[in-house]
C-alpha cells in the first residue's frame, strides 16, 4: 500500500497562482488576463461552496449514518468527491442516488449503465400510480445524474406502461338472510 500524496502547502499554491497569472497578465494579451482571473474567481467560489457545504453537514451531523451519508447525499460535495475520484460508492450507486434526490417527483428506473461508455437507459412510468401520469422531469433527472455520476455519458429514455388498474371492490356487510322476528 502507497502512503497517501503530501497534501499540497496553501502558501506556495497560492504563490503559484499568482505567479501563474502574472505570467498570463505580463504577455500583454488583457483578455487572457481577465479570462485567466476570471478562472480562478469561478474554481475559487466552487471549491469554498463545496468546503462551505461540507462543514455545514459535519455540524449538523445530518442523516441516519452520520456525516457522511448527509455528505454523499448531497449533491455539490459528491459532485467534488467525483471529480477528484474520490467518491467511495461505485457510479450505479450514485446512479441511484441520483434518481432518489427527485423521485418525489419522478417514477424512474435504471434499465441498463454501461460503464465502458457511460450510457444509461432509464424508465420512466406512464403513470404516477394516482392516476395522474406522473412524467419524469427529465431535465431535473438529468441535472442530478451530472452532479452524483458524471461517468454518465448519455441517457436513453424508455416508457413503461403502469399495470392496468384494477376494479375497485366493495366491501360491505351482507344483508341478512334470517327471517325478520316477530
Amino acid at each position: 500500500m502507497t502512503a497517501p500524496a503530501a497534501a499540497p502547502d496553501a502558501e506556495l499554491t497560492g504563490r503559484r497562482v499568482e505567479e501563474l497569472l502574472e505570467r498570463l497578465t505580463g504577455r500583454g494579451d488583457a483578455a487572457t488576463a481577465a479570462t485567466a482571473e476570471e478562472l480562478v474567481r469561478v474554481l475559487m467560489d466552487f471549491y469554498g461552496a463545496g468546503l462551505t457545504r461540507v462543514m455545514q453537514l459535519v455540524e449538523r451531523r445530518t442523516g441516519a449514518d452520520g456525516p457522511r451519508a448527509a455528505l454523499l447525499g448531497d449533491a455539490l460535495v459528491s459532485s467534488l468527491l467525483v471529480l477528484h475520484d474520490l467518491h467511495p460508492e461505485d457510479a450505479l450507486t450514485r446512479i441511484g442516488r441520483a434518481l432518489v434526490s427527485v423521485r418525489s417527483q419522478d417514477a424512474v428506473e435504471v434499465v441498463e449503465f454501461v460503464p465502458e461508455t457511460g450510457a444509461l437507459r432509464l424508465a420512466e412510468s406512464s403513470s404516477g400510480g394516482c392516476g395522474c401520469g406522473g412524467a419524469a422531469d427529465r431535465p431535473a433527472v438529468e441535472g442530478a445524474l451530472s452532479c452524483f455520476a458524471p461517468e454518465v455519458a448519455s441517457v436513453a429514455w424508455e416508457k413503461r406502461s403502469a399495470a392496468p388498474e384494477l376494479p375497485l371492490l366493495q366491501i360491505s356487510r351482507r344483508p341478512s338472510t334470517a327471517a325478520p322476528a316477530s
